[in-house]
Parts: structure tokens; C-alpha cells; sequence
């Protein structure tokens, strides 16, 4: 068994969420620009998936009545095309850009931004009080 090495983890997740960040905004940038595609990155799931260094991330299973986890992406992250909304559809222009799911997509990435500094400081503040600090 490998140690899992969190302050690492929560590095990769933020830096994952900082190019999240970015490939959204420029979709909101983009918004009016004829025939540009919407794109999003593979979920972080496939980051922990390839995490070299983390080792596998994947859930023990001790018992056959547990649930099995399938991480998504094959252990790749990249960039994609997002789905076509349906409700937007392809507009005059050729453009995929739905702002409401964008803007969606920035609150998902701020919250993972808040638990992740949370994570982080409940982490060091129990190694603090487990070294007597």
C-alpha cells in the first residue's frame, strides 16, 4: 500500500480547476463568435486515474456486496467538445455556447475551489495538532 499524498492531490485538483477555469471563460469570450464550439476537460476522475506518483486511487473492495467505482476518461485529461445543448441547440451563427451552462459551470468550479482550501487547511491544521503544535 502506497502512501497517499493529499497536500499533491490538492495541487493536481487545483491546477486541473485553474484550466477549467480558463477553457469556461474563454467559452463565455466566444460567446458571439460565429461557429465556435463549446469545449469543457475531461473530469478530474481521469486525472487521479493517470496520477503517476499517487499511485492507484481506486477504493479497496473487502467485501463482494460493495459497489465498484468506474473512473471516467481512461487515466487521460484533455480538452473536448462539449455535448450540444439541446435546449440552445446550434445557433445562426454555428455557435454552441450556452452562457447559462457556462456560468453553471463557473459556480461548480468555485465551489471545488472553496472545499478544496478548505480540505487543505483541516489537513494541516490535524497535522499541527497530531506533531503538538
Amino acid at each position: 500500500m502506497q502512501p497517499i499524498q493529499l497536500f499533491e492531490l490538492a495541487s493536481r485538483q487545483a491546477e486541473w480547476l485553474s484550466v477549467r477555469q480558463q477553457v469556461t471563460t474563454t467559452n463565455i469570450a466566444n460567446a458571439n463568435t460565429p461557429k465556435y464550439a463549446s469545449k469543457d476537460l475531461t473530469p478530474f476522475d481521469a486525472e487521479l486515474k493517470s496520477a503517476s506518483g499517487l499511485g492507484s486511487m481506486e477504493m479497496a473492495r473487502t467485501n463482494s456486496a460493495h459497489m465498484t467505482a468506474d473512473i471516467a476518461g481512461n487515466g487521460r485529461v484533455e480538452l473536448k467538445d462539449t455535448k450540444l445543448n439541446q435546449e440552445i441547440g446550434v445557433q445562426e451563427s454555428g455557435n454552441t455556447v450556452a452562457l447559462a451552462t457556462e456560468m453553471s459551470k463557473m459556480g461548480e468550479i468555485k465551489r471545488q475551489f472553496e472545499l478544496n482550501t478548505l480540505l487543505v487547511q483541516n489537513i494541516n491544521r490535524m497535522m499541527l495538532t497530531a506533531l503538538g503544535k
